[in-house]
């Protein structure tokens, strides 16, 4: 998510936070514990019959958040990159960045060169880093040393960098949206199943939501979870942020109306907490649910990180996000964008044999079981499937989502400033209505005009 070379005067300007220093893919780094958490995973190697090690090699790895806080993913990745470690020889210093960080501390590093080894990239961001020519390009035969493309889902593969070029990552985690429920909450409140259209939402809402509960949360000043739920909300309302020539459209009638639907669930629905506009770390919203405070949930499949925060699994119900009951004109069957976390290895790195090594262990069939069922993601190569946790009910409905109802962001360069600006634009938006402002459609389309004019003369 850090752009260099012709893309950075477009998109310097973006960083929204004082970024903290990265050292040399060459060194280990230090990371500020302000951006992050940070360890040095490694293990003894004493009488290991295995091929020879290598010896000396510190790989800085940045992974994104994806559990319940930056320490459970501490938790749960150390004893992975300790086996890594054990095998190979080589350590890995792991930075785990907040969501709120990740993109600028990706694009500081790209106009830098002071970034890591290898790094979690959220899949929407791939072409966007692919203009920056920061990463190393995952060609027929670099990608061959990692398993090949065959190795990896097509679906999720084609969610990693601009069409008709090599990848600029490969994935690791694959992900779609669903509308989780509270089983035990729907059955106290008389409601016998999840909703399917938008109305039958908006009613079971309501109904759920009480002067100390809420019938749904949302992570309303996050500009990830933003962006991919206002992305569908105007795909079903027949809008398009881009056109078919890369052109942004970004203040259609149709793309306000998909903004207006999310922000009135807070603004005149009254099913959100106000203080939801304050969520920005991609884990609050995510408590809320677990915790019983809310009844539904807008997010990626998370069934591991739902029951680490104490949820009762049987109380976890999901379902496709609701579509309208009557598609307007132009509108699309899409519940989800195709959502996923990517792999990708800085071009500055010196260790580049090192990296892929790395990349091919963290893409393995057994490490993919691993994580995936850890986090309740789902895995981006095909073997890892036969694994029992991914035969689950839930789990086919992710599976049935990515496969029929979901697709992918734009796939341009400036796909990541359309990201930070309309999804900031909205999250002001959001900051309005919990203070008690009236939102309008006229705002939202002065908004989005404002976005769409800073990118078109950057």
């Amino acid at each position: 998510m850090r752009l260099r070379k012709l893309a950075t005067t477009a998109i310097i300007g973006l960083v929204v936070a004082p970024l903290a220093a990265c050292s040399s893919s060459s060194k280990t780094a230090s990371p500020s514990t302000s951006s992050g958490t940070s360890t040095t995973a490694s293990a003894a190697a004493g009488g290991s019959s295995a091929p020879a090690k290598s010896t000396g090699v510190t790989l800085n790895y940045w992974a994104s958040n994806q559990g319940t806080s930056l320490a459970n993913d501490q938790q749960i990745l150390t004893p992975e990159l300790n086996k890594f470690t054990a095998q190979t020889g080589i350590k890995v210093n792991l930075q785990v960045v907040p969501w709120s960080d990740l993109l600028n501390n990706i694009l500081a590093a790209t106009t830098s060169g002071q970034g890591p080894d290898v790094l979690n990239i959220g899949n929407t961001w791939s072409p966007s880093l692919q203009a920056t020519n920061a990463f190393t390009p995952f060609d027929t035969s670099t990608i061959g040393q990692v398993g090949g493309a065959s190795h990896f889902l097509a679906g999720s593969l084609s969610a990693t960098g601009a069409p008709g070029q090599p990848p600029v990552a490969v994935p690791l985690y694959s992900l779609a949206y669903g509308l989780y429920y509270n089983k035990a909450q729907f059955a106290a409140a008389g409601i016998t199943s999840p909703p399917s259209t938008w109305d039958e939402f908006e009613a079971d809402a309501k109904k759920l939501t009480t002067p100390s509960h809420w019938g749904l949360a949302l992570e309303a000043g996050s500009v990830s979870e933003t962006i991919h739920s206002i992305f569908t909300l105007g795909q079903q309302q027949g809008g398009s942020f881009y056109d078919s020539s890369g052109k942004p459209t970004f203040d259609t009638p149709q793309n306000v109306a998909g903004i207006m639907q999310y922000i009135n669930f807070m603004q005149t629905d009254k099913i959100v907490n106000p203080s939801d506009a304050e969520y920005s770390q991609g884990t609050e919203a995510l408590k809320d649910f677990a915790t019983g405070k809310v009844s539904m949930l807008f997010w990626q499949a998370s069934q591991g990180s739902l029951i680490q925060l104490g949820m009762n699994p049987a109380d976890i119900g999901v379902a496709p996000v609701p579509l309208p009951a009557t598609l307007p004109a132009g509108g699309k069957k899409i519940t989800s964008m195709v959502a996923g976390i990517n792999l990708a290895i800085f071009k500055d790195s010196k260790n580049q044999a090192a990296d892929l090594q790395f990349v091919k262990f963290m893409t393995s069939t057994p490490e993919q079981i691993i994580l995936n069922k850890t986090y309740g993601s789902l895995p981006s190569v095909g073997a890892a499937y036969a694994d029992p946790a991914f035969q689950t009910p839930q789990v086919k409905v992710f599976q049935d989502v990515l496969a029929t109802s979901a697709a992918p962001l734009p796939p341009v360069a400036s796909e990541s400033q359309f990201e930070t600006l309309v999804g900031t634009a909205v999250n002001k938006l959001f900051a309005n209505v919990a203070t008690g402002q009236t939102v309008t459609s006229d705002q939202v389309a002065s908004a989005l005009q404002a976005a769409q004019q800073q990118i078109t003369t950057s």
